[in-house]
């Protein structure tokens, strides 16, 4: 999947880290000379500087061919400018944008060529899956060198894990659960704690796959 970021603050470096991560080609644009600056080294993302509310600019960073464009800068009329042009100018299928402040939500629709509003306190996971239209089990991280995958999935009704404890589940070998997210706080999670839907699970496994995963959860 081809995904182009625009804002490379804490949250916009962070959703590059995750996609890259997980294979997908992803650029990532910053108009901040001083922020560029400040930015850890990410192999895998193509880093580039220039205002991505510019349309020329937009051209040239390949918008064009692009399966999803996030709008995640600090400023709402930025991502809403940068929203309209990447739908309706460059016809971008997927279109994520921020939402700064929450006065803000209501222009944050389709006349802004917006296809999901997302606040700015929505957990990580839960913004990288709705703007990539991504379910179910996202691999937030391949940590290659140590052999390690961190690895998330969400409860649903219809997940076979609903109204069951961790301690009823059979994980897969080599496996842990680190947290689990629930109304957006997260907790160190024991045996006893009943999973609900809506809940969000982290967890850590050198052997376990994505598939191994869903499996024991959905």
């Amino acid at each position: 999947m081809k995904i182009l970021i625009a804002g490379a603050g804490r949250l916009g470096t962070r959703i590059a880290q995750v996609l890259s991560a997980a294979r997908n080609d992803v650029t990532l644009v910053e108009r901040d000379d001083e922020r560029l600056a400040e930015l850890d080294d990410m192999p895998r993302v193509r880093v580039l500087a220039g205002d991505a509310s510019e349309p020329g600019f937009l051209a040239g960073a390949g918008t064009r061919t692009a399966d999803v464009l996030i709008a995640a800068t600090g400023r709402d009329e930025d991502n809403l400018v940068i929203s309209l042009l990447a739908k309706h100018r460059f016809g971008v299928a997927r279109v994520a944008a921020r939402v700064n402040d929450a006065e803000n939500t209501w222009l944050f629709d389709g006349r802004w060529g917006v296809d999901v509003a997302v606040p700015a306190a929505t957990p990580l996971v839960s913004l990288i899956e709705e703007a990539t239209g991504a379910t179910d089990t996202v691999a937030l991280l391949r940590l290659s060198n140590a052999g390690v995958e961190v690895i998330e999935t969400a409860i649903t009704e219809a997940s076979s894990a609903a109204g069951r404890t961790l301690g009823e589940i059979a994980l897969p070998t080599g496996t842990v659960v680190a947290t689990v997210v629930r109304d957006g706080q997260p907790t160190v999670p024991g045996p006893e704690v009943r999973l609900r839907p809506g809940d969000e699970l982290l967890l850590v496994s050198h052997e376990a796959t994505e598939q191994e995963i869903h499996a024991a959860f959905q």
